[in-house]
């Protein structure tokens, strides 16, 4: 049944192999499938890598014999051999950056540096493409810190925009793969910057990159510390939520969980419900479905149900489960936040539509106990805007009228028009500049 909630096999094609990894890893340790298919996997990705002796590892591991095919040990010699020749063809233009000295001379115009590497030190071209191609056996081999350093110090140098991106791509996995959660945010960042540049390739292409983007940004988003708010503010751009809905709706699941978890309801939020509204029919996610229980359908009883599913789905999803190891005790921050924050979306709206409230269906609705229910109820009216108060002889919540006014009103209207009006001319704007340029 956790299986059933799954996305390994639509997000696995959005990754780098290497990237894949993890998400194996996670999955043998669910045991949501064979062993033995898992390991097949695994050597299936190692295949197309340098990384030969863990391939062997896994190989021995799967068939429980030290023996290895001949073509692994051939194989084997064959990237040693490649290594040594790349770092060879490296080796000047590595010496020059491992002088601290040399290294100042550089500035900030890449043309400049050319001329002075070629000038004074006979290193052109050849020593820098040399220097990409070692970066990237680098990180084929598995060895993502040293791949980080030598993509890092080429995009400084490398004139070309297009290798220059490829360096980016695989600076970023290296870093995340490292678990370097600020440096790999900053690396996304400039990815993001470039990718929506209104030079960058074709529309198509655009398009596909910020779905690797996005699908990438899942291993940085919920591990950095302030990641729940940089998945909203990046996933929920017109652009990338056009891109979610045509190419990739099983990432509505981690924006709904982003949103739900955040310690501040987002003003964003109304709008990601009408696109939940919209999609409620074409793609079934428990965490979505949950939304759409709560905000489009009022249906109480199938949000409460929908509550157990939704836990499942994040205990097994492998950027939402995370356990946090304390003791001997191990929890799922992210599973505790989003059960009590559910609760909370369950009353809130449930009180906005009901003036008395029985305690004993409320707790039903909220999966507690009635003294469980009660306590946490008088909790959330300390430090929640609603104006209610509980009557204990009668067991019930009675909410207070709270009317918006005209005036209070007409603001939030006329705020909204302001956004929508500069957006439809920030749109007109974009398609204007094309045209006067031509």
């Amino acid at each position: 049944m956790a299986a059933k909630y799954d996305l390994t096999q639509l997000i696995a094609p959005q990754l780098d192999r290497h990237l894949v990894f993890p998400l194996l890893e996670f999955l043998q340790e669910r045991g949501f499938y064979p062993e033995e298919d898992l390991l097949k996997a695994k050597i299936e990705l190692l295949n197309h890598t340098n990384m030969v002796d863990y391939a062997m590892d896994i190989h021995k591991s799967l068939y429980r014999s030290e023996d290895v095919p001949q073509e692994m040990m051939e194989r084997r010699t064959e990237v040693v051999g490649r290594l040594k020749a790349l770092e060879e063809g490296a080796a000047p233009l590595i010496t020059f950056l491992q002088n601290p000295n040399a290294v100042q001379e550089l500035r900030a115009d890449k043309q400049y540096n050319l001329q002075i590497l070629n000038d004074r030190y006979q290193i052109g071209p050849e020593q820098i493409e040399a220097l990409y191609q070692y970066a990237k056996f680098q990180f084929e081999c598995g060895n993502y810190s040293g791949a980080a350093d030598y993509l890092y110090q080429y995009r400084a140098l490398c004139t070309n925009a297009e290798r220059s991106l490829s360096a980016l791509w695989g600076k970023l996995a290296a870093e995340i793969l490292m678990q370097n959660w600020d440096t790999a945010l900053d690396e996304l960042n400039r990815l993001k910057e470039i990718i929506d540049s209104k030079n960058f390739s074709s529309p198509l292409n655009q398009v596909q990159n910020r779905i690797w983007l996005m699908h990438w940004s899942l291993f940085i988003f919920f591990n950095h510390d302030s990641g729940r708010t940089h998945i909203i503010d990046l996933f929920n751009q017109d652009k990338y939520l056009n891109a979610i809905q045509t190419n990739a709706p099983h990432l509505l699941r981690y924006l709904a969980t982003a949103f739900i978890v955040n310690k501040r309801r987002r003003p964003q939020f109304k709008d990601f419900i009408k696109i939940i509204q919209q999609e409620q029919y074409s793609y079934e996610d428990p965490i979505t479905e949950f939304l759409a229980c709560v905000y489009v359908n009022y249906d109480f009883d199938g949000a409460q149900k929908k509550m157990s599913e939704c836990e499942e789905a994040i205990l097994n999803d492998p950027f939402l489960g995370k356990r946090v190891e304390e003791g001997n005790f191990s929890s799922v921050p992210l599973r505790d936040e989003f059960l009590e924050n559910a609760r909370l979306f369950i009353f809130e709206t449930y009180c906005r539509i009901h003036q008395r409230i029985d305690m004993n269906v409320l707790a039903e609705k909220l999966n507690l106990n009635y003294e469980e229910a009660e306590r946490w109820v008088v909790n959330l009216i300390g430090t929640s805007k609603l104006e209610a108060k509980i009557d204990t002889e009668s067991g019930t919540i009675l909410m207070e009228p709270n009317h918006t006014n005209v005036y209070e009103q007409l603001i939030d209207h006329t705020k909204a028009l302001s956004g929508r009006t500069y957006k439809l001319v920030s749109q007109l704007m974009e398609h204007a500049q094309p045209q006067s340029a031509r």
